[in-house]
């Protein structure tokens, strides 16, 4: 294998279609395109991703959007080394729209075809973005996934423990909906947040009276649901203070859990002994400001080095794609013309299946 690879890779496991060329020159991977086109319009009048409406609009971008990013990173096909692609978890059908562009720009150039794990793609972009070295940990925090992995290779994740229920992100786009605002729901309840009183409503922190560092977030939605309804009955509906109180007690309740589970999965991770010990957050849920600085605190605490990629690389792009598909293509790990679509792809074959799917995609 050269030193030099480039690679082009596209996303489509929800509903964000991407393409990106990423180049691996030596050691150091470089982002040379990177294009997103969201459906945030397409699916506004339904409260949340309609996965056949976000089929159809992949089927109509991907094209597009891959020669978007190849104009844009300056390349043609014949300069690529390969095509890699989300090939799970996801909504099928999304998933399926990349994996039929892939192979057919693979059967057109005999370009080699890398199917990538979507959570492979988010825990290895702190390898693009600050080099890191293995092992490190990782939570992945998002709107359909939250789950501590031990990264200990491309191809080797240990799971230290996940939601059962739904995601965070999920949880906070189900706020915004229950008070009214709009979504994406996490910047939403986090600007009302602002202006809150995060301790007048007593919000349960789920599963901090249980070991380990599984986690669970659909009660404490109900517990919100319930909170609202209390105050609409006394008073005949929510002022801005109490909808930002709502917020606040809410955020806190999720911030406090993360950074508790965060304590336990660090002490699981430290037991390995790492020479260069990081906890690594990627996701779009990382950009909230209460969150992060949880987090943050507890990495000072353990000793840790905390890492958060660039937002635009923590939400669904085609360049971690692209990046994950180089990790694996030096490893040889490519794939034929008979590549699946799979809605359920967990990165640790090892543990039993997370409990339930949420809105982004099946849990893993």
């Amino acid at each position: 294998m050269s030193e030099t690879i480039t690679l082009l890779g596209l996303e489509s496991s929800c509903d964000d279609t991407a393409a990106a060329v990423v180049r691996l020159s030596g050691d150091r991977g470089e982002i040379l395109s990177s294009v997103v086109t969201g459906q945030t319009a397409l699916h506004a009048a339904f409260g949340g991703v309609v996965p056949e409406i976000a089929a159809r609009a992949h089927v109509e971008k991907i094209d597009l959007c891959v020669e978007a990013a190849l104009e844009q990173a300056g390349l043609g096909l014949s300069d690529l080394d390969g095509i890699a692609v989300t090939a799970g978890p996801g909504l099928i059908g999304g998933v399926l729209a990349g994996v039929m562009c892939a192979k057919g720009l693979s059967a057109a150039t005999g370009l080699p075809l890398i199917g990538v794990n979507h959570l492979a793609g988010h825990a290895l972009t702190p390898r693009l973005t600050d080099g890191l070295r293995f092992p490190y940990l990782v939570l992945l925090v998002s709107g359909g996934h939250c789950q501590f992995l031990i990264a200990q290779a491309p191809d080797r994740f240990t799971r230290l423990g996940g939601t059962i229920d739904d995601a965070p992100g999920e949880a906070f786009d189900k706020t915004a909906k229950l008070l009214g605002l709009p979504q994406p729901g996490g910047p939403a309840v986090e600007a009302e947040a602002r202006d809150g009183d995060p301790k007048r409503f007593g919000f349960p922190r789920p599963l901090l009276d249980r070991p380990g560092a599984d986690m669970s977030f659909s009660g404490l939605k109900t517990a919100l649901l319930r909170a609202r309804d209390q105050v609409v009955a006394e008073k005949g509906g929510l002022t801005v203070r109490d909808r930002a109180d709502l917020c606040a007690g809410f955020q806190a309740a999720v911030a406090d859990v993360l950074a508790e589970k965060s304590r336990r999965a660090i002490t699981d991770y430290l037991a390995l002994a790492p020479a260069e010990p990081v906890l690594a957050v990627a996701g779009g849920v990382a950009a909230n400001d209460a969150i992060r600085a949880g987090i943050e605190e507890v990495c000072h605490a353990a000793g840790l080095r905390f890492v958060a990629p660039p937002l635009a690389l923590c939400t669904d792009n085609a360049a971690m794609i692209a990046w994950a598909g180089i990790e694996r293509l030096r490893l040889g790990l490519v794939d034929g013309l008979d590549l699946v679509a799979r809605p359920r792809w967990p990165l640790d074959l090892s543990q039993p299946a997370l409990v339930g799917s949420g809105k982004k995609g099946a849990k893993a």
